[in-house]
């Protein structure tokens, strides 16, 4: 269809429908039309289609004021079933891999993230139930694989084809892609298995092979409190950036056994400094009870939910033991601590963060201990917090001191209960996608034209998952 040949009705719906092209006479309408084309992949490329989707598409277009800001939603909440999403069958049951975008191998983390926000949506549209079947098959088959690491292949039996970790000196097993240990890793496929039986109701994907996993996750998790020693994990590499490996023949840097779960690297895939590792172990209490959880209504299974309780309320309470920090008799989270009294105050933009504790329900938005923690990881107190021309925002050592990561702004509008500062977030993130109508992994914080991984489609979910979240919410944040 060219330019010319559309009629009115057509423009109104290459913008969504939106409020603002309501009013544009005819040939405005067209010049905002040609702007806002959309960038999805055509129909017979894309991966992954979902009528649902579609419609949900439509449904929270039809609300937003901002034309741009309908088009960048266009753009970004399909983008993971668009571009990431391989169906298949795997050992005789529906398989689902998710690459992250521009690196071809699937990240528990991510995958997770990656299609989070259309759960709501599963009960109605048989093709997610299918993909959300797949996909926790296949976490469980990874965390089968190796509960020890973070990003897998397609090919359980391949030999990794990232060239940064081909000479790792860790127990690399075939079909994994690189074997960062992170705790995080363990938590996300259970708060994805968690809200799709929640959303759906389905129990089809829990069966003997993922409960086998989960006693996996378990066991992981408590091995790596190191009360016996520090376990089986070790991991090295040879590369010109510290954060890349770990001292002490790959151990890490040492840590009391006080109940925490020690973790080798953050969501950032950067190593930590102080193995215990604050946003992960809180996370791990909410994946641990919400396991329980399931362990009980999917299994009958008392014994295993009580044992994720037990451990649950054990790191609940080192937490509050160990990792609260206090200036003026206030307290506040720590970032990573040793257990030694050592504690490092920072915050990184991926999540789990100290920012992003309310969104994974570790706690509520308005909890005082949270919302002094908020105000220091975004301001001076954070190293990694970055005011620029461009935008405010959190980054992190894994892309540098400049580099803001858009997905710290969105867990900002995600956390927040202050009107303006929402809607300084969505002005940021419109501002900052530097007119590709995407979210980047970062930007400069002067000059958004300067930006890391064009295809990253966490980054995508996220900002379609915030959206959906203002029209269903606060929906005037978008007329």
């Amino acid at each position: 269809m060219s330019l010319d040949s559309l009629t009115r009705r057509d423009l109104l719906k290459l913008l969504g429908g939106s409020a603002a092209a309501l009013a544009m006479p005819g040939l405005a309408l067209a010049a905002h039309a040609a702007r806002y084309a959309s960038r999805r992949p055509p129909l017979a490329q894309r991966k992954f289609s979902s009528a649902a989707v579609e419609a949900e598409i439509a449904r929270v277009q039809a609300k937003i004021g901002d034309p741009e800001l309908a088009w960048m939603f266009g753009n970004c909440y399909p983008n993971t079933l668009d571009t990431t999403v391989q169906l298949g069958t795997l050992r005789g049951k529906p398989d689902t891999f998710v690459i992250t975008g521009d690196i071809d191998a699937m990240w528990l983390r991510d995958s997770s993230a990656q299609v989070w926000p259309y759960l709501p949506l599963a009960a109605k549209d048989a093709s997610l139930r299918r993909l959300y079947r797949g996909l926790i098959h296949r976490h469980a088959l990874c965390i089968a694989i190796d509960p020890y690491a973070n990003a897998f292949l397609p090919d359980p039996q391949g030999k990794t084809p990232l060239s940064w970790a081909q000479h790792d000196l860790t127990d690399m097993k075939p079909g994994v892609a690189e074997r960062k240990w992170e705790i995080d890793s363990l938590c996300w496929p259970i708060r994805l298995a968690h809200g799709y039986w929640k959303a759906s109701g389905d129990r089809a994907p829990f069966d003997d092979d993922w409960r086998a996993a989960m006693h996996a996750v378990l066991a992981t998790f408590r091995a790596q409190q190191r009360r016996h020693g520090p376990g089986p994990y070790h991991f090295q590499r040879v590369a010109a950036t510290p954060t890349e490996t770990q001292p002490l023949g790959g151990y890490g840097n040492p840590a009391l056994p006080v109940g925490l779960i020690h973790s080798m690297f953050r969501p950032s895939d950067d190593a930590c400094i102080y193995p215990l590792f604050v946003p992960g172990n809180a996370f791990a209490v909410v994946s641990l009870r919400q396991l329980a959880e399931m362990a009980r209504a999917l299994h009958g299974d008392a014994a295993f939910a009580a044992d994720c309780e037990a451990l649950a309320n054990e790191v609940q309470a080192a937490l509050e033991k160990y990792a609260v920090m206090r200036e003026d008799g206030a307290g506040f989270w720590a970032y990573e601590i040793d257990g030694y009294g050592n504690q490092l105050f920072m915050d990184d933009a991926n999540v789990p963060s100290l920012l992003a504790l309310p969104y994974l329900g570790c706690c509520a938005r308005g909890d005082a201990r949270y919302q002094r923690t908020r105000a220091r990881a975004w301001g001076a107190r954070n190293p990694y917090f970055l005011r620029g021309k461009a935008a405010d925002g959190i980054g992190g050592p894994h892309e540098g001191l400049r580099m803001i990561w858009p997905m710290s702004i969105m867990l900002r509008a995600l956390t927040s209960m202050d009107a303006g500062e929402i809607r300084q977030c969505l002005h940021w993130l419109k501002t900052t996608h530097a007119g590709t109508g995407f979210m980047h992994e970062a930007f400069d914080q002067d000059d958004p034209a300067k930006f890391t991984r064009p295809w990253f489609a966490w980054a995508n979910s996220l900002f379609g998952e915030l959206i959906v979240e203002l029209a269903e919410h606060r929906p005037e944040l978008l007329r």
